[in-house]
């Protein structure tokens, strides 16, 4: 097995998704989450061209940085997921990118009501395995190197 460097992240982080028009949005960093996730209130399969295509619009109206932009994703998929107090849901899973420490990740991403909650990412154990160790005394470090790099 090859050592691979491993970047330290703390317990929450500023995160890029450029495929969808996020900036700098809040995210916390959860080991004891297996799929992370994303802020979504508004998810609608639809057919077009004889397929089906997942409509999907980010965050929430409430949100600051909502754009009310539209995206549709023809690879989707349902899964049924335990939320923080143990209940299954069924969510759709959706693939994009993410950027942290100026690189780009391809992740799974479950589209979940976070509207409750300080952050509208989560970044769980399947994007965190092999790529970080978390150090929770520490926060932003994607987001201040990003800061750096400018």
């Amino acid at each position: 097995m090859k050592n691979r460097v491993k970047l330290i992240i703390g317990r929450s982080d500023k995160v890029d998704m450029p495929q969808i028009g996020l900036f700098d949005l809040p995210a916390k960093i959860d080991t004891g989450a297996y799929t992370s996730a994303i802020h979504c209130t508004y998810a609608k399969v639809v057919v077009e061209d004889g397929k089906a295509v997942l409509k999907v619009k980010f965050l929430d109206p409430a949100h600051p940085k909502y754009t009310g932009e539209e995206f549709m994703f023809s690879e989707f998929r349902k899964k049924l997921i335990k939320n923080s107090f143990g209940q299954s849901e069924e969510r759709y899973i959706i693939s994009t990118q993410i950027n942290l420490f100026g690189k780009n990740y391809i992740s799974k991403f479950s589209l979940s009501n976070r509207s409750g909650l300080k952050n509208p990412i989560l970044l769980g154990r399947k994007l965190l395995q092999g790529n970080f160790v978390v150090d929770v005394a520490l926060k932003n470090e994607s987001f201040k190197n990003k800061q750096i790099d400018k």
